[in-house]
């Protein structure tokens, strides 16, 4: 069977556990075991045997377990944020924002579901004596497969499985090898807050190790992943879950483009700036990081960015395979853009992609690396170039050109992303709503006159896109349409009232608005 690829052992890792890393000094503090094929056999065990009773409680008693989840999040603030500090690098005001936006996102995610759309519930009259009833249900115990760059946020709780206990699902969540300790704190407390709100057994659980995560995609008990992740990650998953016709809900990223036009290029100060701090965040290690900005001739935006980048300090990538990644991405950028850097440490014209690469990325600094920046042509847009692939961290390209409707015909050329930016002079901007409509076809979300990078946890957001972005366009991991990854719908005719839920009985105990023949109808005051 066809699958996700193990990664190569560092010399002198001990087998059998995910060691832990401080990516700001690359030394070892420790490690978790792995779990074993017995143990995780185990959980999923747990996991089937609570779904039933999970599903058959309501969503505000699942909205109180994910506010009893934040709050063990806000009490350990202090533990979590110096413990993900370790194994992260990204610094404490980074992570303690990161904390909070995960507490409060897992408060939405109980209120989406108490709300109960989601729910899709509705009832009808077909002819005669004849009625047809649908509703949504949960499909049963979820795998999440967590990321790297967002330990709170897509961790081992966070988007992926507040929405899923949300929904009324089981979680067997994986540990993220870039934060193993963090990881197993993290469990340990939304386990505990959870048993204390009165989750059922095998409600939530985590398991380690790339074999163990394996065992979870075959299992039989499984029936849905959420995977935040690498390309060849998300899909190696998508393949190997397809052989039991599980969807694999992969969030992956490309790269995501930005759009100026002539009007806005006028403030050309404020769009490099804002360019770097946005693609420079978090080291670049953000899957809405803008990858490519297209800015019109003469405008002295590279040039801006340029001066800009000189003031950005070196920061930790996350895991050497992140910086290794980040030094060939590099090579293969330069050799492509037949450019060499234009950040803090520049190297001549006349060096080599390799050589320029070479200078990028110190191995005696930990995983630190200096942000750069490329200019490229319209003509160096093609399918199959390199300059359209994503490299993960703080590293983007910049293409001036002189005609917008090249540059618009060069950036559906790209490939698919979640997200796009479109920079304006104004609601009479006579470029904006043709950018804007080219772009809708080719992401999940246009943000005008904003960057990319920030992303809302509300009502609206939509957080996918077409594929490589995602392997599901249908889906968003961000927002109250998170949930709807985690149901499906079923259907009874001619129901009695005992064959109905609670959703469609005729009192509306849950307090959810319902379609009554074709009608929206809301709960009473």
């Amino acid at each position: 069977m066809n699958g996700p690829v193990a990664p190569a052992a560092d010399p002198g890792v001990e087998p059998g556990v995910d060691p832990s890393f401080d990516p700001r000094t690359g030394e070892q503090h420790g490690s978790v075991p792995h779990t074993a094929p017995e143990q995780v056999a185990e959980i999923l065990r747990r996991a089937l045997g609570a779904a039933p009773r999970i599903a058959g409680t309501s969503p505000a008693t699942r909205e109180a377990w994910l506010a009893a989840v934040a709050d063990a999040l806000r009490s350990h603030e202090d533990e979590l944020v110096q413990l993900a500090g370790e194994e992260t690098g990204l610094g404490a005001d980074r992570l303690r924002g990161e904390l909070a936006k995960c507490a409060a996102s897992t408060v939405f995610y109980g209120a989406v579901a108490a709300e109960g759309s989601y729910l899709g519930a509705g009832t009808e009259g077909i002819g005669g004596d004849s009625t047809l009833s649908r509703w949504n249900i949960p499909v049963g115990p979820v795998a999440v497969f967590g990321a790297s760059n967002f330990p709170f946020g897509f961790g081992v709780i966070g988007h992926d499985v507040a929405s899923a206990l949300g929904a009324g699902c089981p979680v067997v969540v994986k540990a993220h090898p870039a934060h193993p300790r963090l990881s197993v704190r993290l469990a340990e407390l939304v386990a505990d807050a959870l048993d204390r709100a009165g989750a059922p057994v095998g409600s939530y659980a985590l398991v380690v190790g790339f074999d163990a995560g394996l065992q979870l995609v075959d299992a039989a008990e499984i029936t849905a992943v959420a995977f935040t992740g690498s390309q060849g990650g998300g899909m190696a998953l998508v393949e190997r879950a397809a052989a039991r016709g599980v969807p694999v809900f992969a969030e992956m990223g490309t790269v995501n483009p930005v759009f100026v036009t002539t009007d806005a290029a006028a403030d050309s100060a404020g769009i490099a700036a804002g360019f770097v701090g946005s693609f420079t965040l978090g080291a670049g290690q953000f899957c809405t990081k803008p990858g490519l900005l297209f800015a019109p001739a003469g405008a002295g935006i590279f040039d801006a960015v340029r001066a800009q980048l000189g003031q950005v300090p070196r920061a930790p990538l996350l895991t050497a395979g992140i910086a290794r990644g980040y030094r060939a991405g590099l090579a293969g950028l330069a050799r492509a853009a037949e450019a060499t850097g234009t950040g803090a440490e520049a190297t001549g014209a006349e060096a080599t992609g390799a050589e320029a690469a070479d200078t990028f990325l110190d191995p005696a600094d930990g995983y630190a690396a200096d942000p750069q920046a490329f200019l490229v042509r319209v003509e160096q847009l093609h399918p199959g170039s390199r300059l359209l692939e994503e490299c993960f961290g703080p590293v983007a390209l910049i293409c001036e050109y002189a005609d917008a409707a090249g540059a618009l015909d060069a950036l559906v050329r790209l490939q698919p992303s979640l997200v796009a930016s479109v920079f304006t002079g104004g609601p009479g901007d006579p470029e904006s709503a043709g950018v804007v409509a080219r772009l809708l076809g080719q992401v999940g979300r246009v943000a005008l006159n904003a960057w990319p990078t920030g992303v809302a946890t509300s009502w609206s957001m939509q957080h996918g896109g077409p594929w490589p972005a995602t392997s599901r366009s249908d889906a968003t991991s961000v927002g109250a349409g998170a949930l709807d990854r985690f149901v499906r719908p079923v259907a009874v005719q001619n129901a009695d009232p005992a064959h109905l839920p609670a959703a469609l009985h005729p009192d509306n105990p849950w307090r959810i608005p319902r379609r009554i023949d074709g009608r929206l109808t809301l709960p009473t005051a």
